[in-house]
């Protein structure tokens, strides 16, 4: 049986509950036997910054460098927001982000059959939804410098964010975009704003080079990222690989969790380049929704994006594409028996806790497995 070593980061608000339905997941595959996952945990987020007035500890990051994968829950919440900006609970996210190299974010967006009515769109318009955005994550303005607030007098201030972007930055996320397309229907969409950034004058050229070196089988189109989000909640169905921008994928990407009925169901795996050794390479998987804290502790939090997420550390770091696809099916099958959870409730449907939504597809893979 295979041993995998990974790093649980459960962080603030509802992480700690939803990560305790991957332990459920965990304590399955070792039970029937299909892997062993040697677990550590860390703190991050505000939980670190409480103990050790810092988002995340020189320690944990080396813990995160030697794992095969990182789990990550969710980070933030109103009791942080008065404290030092270099130590805000989303500082440990994106050290982790930036330290670890993981530069291709990728968000699939499916519509389970059971949830179309829960939608904000038609059930036309979503019911078998399933499209890709491909999100550049270590470049752009959240990384940019400078990086300032700037004192002017007079009761004047100004705030400098900068957007930079180099062309190995933007090589490799398109040809992730490409390589994904390959595999499902061929189609890549890349979105910029190149009519008023000149990034987005570059993505959009160095997307083309790429696409005309290596990747001619592959249909491009390129699409302005405003009218990317209006086509996002017109009809959705004609993406299949969206690749975009740092800012850009974060905005367009949460549209798409509202397209599958809710935040809890969007799973994400963020993935560095592949060591030329040891032909791995560094990821950490984490949930789109974030940390909720005004239904912490009241076991209401949908885990399903936090288990999603799970299903694709075992496609993309373990190579276990068949218990992967297990465990979307099981997932499927609970939502068809009419199990919901508070933010995807339905007429008819039976409303149940973070922990029975956990059980039941746990119960369902079980089936699935035998």
């Amino acid at each position: 049986m295979a041993t995998y070593k990974l790093l649980l980061l459960p962080g603030d608000g509802i992480g700690p509950e939803v990560m305790a339905e991957v332990k459920r997941l965990l304590g399955f595959y070792a039970g029937s036997g299909i892997a062993d996952f040697e677990t550590e945990e860390g703190l991050v987020g505000g939980a670190c910054y409480d103990a050790h007035k810092v988002s995340i500890t020189d320690e944990t990051m080396a813990k995160a460098h030697a794992a095969d994968a990182v789990i990550f829950g969710a980070v933030g919440g109103p009791k942080w927001d008065k404290v030092p900006y270099e130590a805000r609970p989303e500082a440990g996210l994106l050290r982790l982000r930036k330290d670890l190299g993981l530069f291709a974010n990728i968000r699939p967006a499916i519509c389970y059959p059971a949830l179309a009515e829960s939608s904000s769109l038609k059930r036309e318009a979503v019911e078998g939804l399933d499209i890709v955005i491909l999100r550049e994550l270590t470049g752009g303005v959240y990384f940019g410098e400078p990086k300032t607030i700037t004192d002017l007098g007079n009761g004047q201030k100004r705030a400098v964010d900068t957007q930079v972007y180099d062309t190995y930055e933007i090589e490799r996320i398109a040809r992730i975009g490409f390589e994904l397309a390959r595999k499902r229907r061929n189609k890549v969409t890349s979105m910029e704003k190149r009519n008023v950034m000149k990034t987005g004058v570059l993505w959009h050229d160095v997307v083309d080079d790429v696409h005309a070196r290596e990747y001619k089988d592959v249909q491009l189109e390129h699409m302005l990222a405003d009218s990317g989000g209006m086509q996002l909640v017109r009809w959705p169905k004609q993406f299949d690989v969206i690749v975009t921008d740092n800012l850009f994928g974060d905005m367009l990407s949460d549209i798409a969790a509202m397209l599958t009925g809710s935040l809890g169901m969007l799973p994400s795996a963020s993935l560095g380049e592949i060591d030329a050794k040891t032909k791995r390479r560094k990821a950490m998987y984490e949930p789109v929704h974030g940390s909720a804290p005004d239904i912490a502790g009241k076991g209401m939090a949908n885990p399903i994006a936090m288990l999603a997420s799970f299903g694709m550390a075992l496609r993309y770091s373990f190579n276990m594409g068949k218990e992967a696809d297990q465990l979307d099916a099981a997932i499927a099958a609970t939502l068809a028996k009419g199990l919901r959870t508070a933010d995807i409730k339905s007429d008819g449907a039976r409303i149940v806790s973070t922990a029975e939504m956990g059980e039941a597809i746990v119960g369902e893979l079980q089936k699935l497995a035998a």
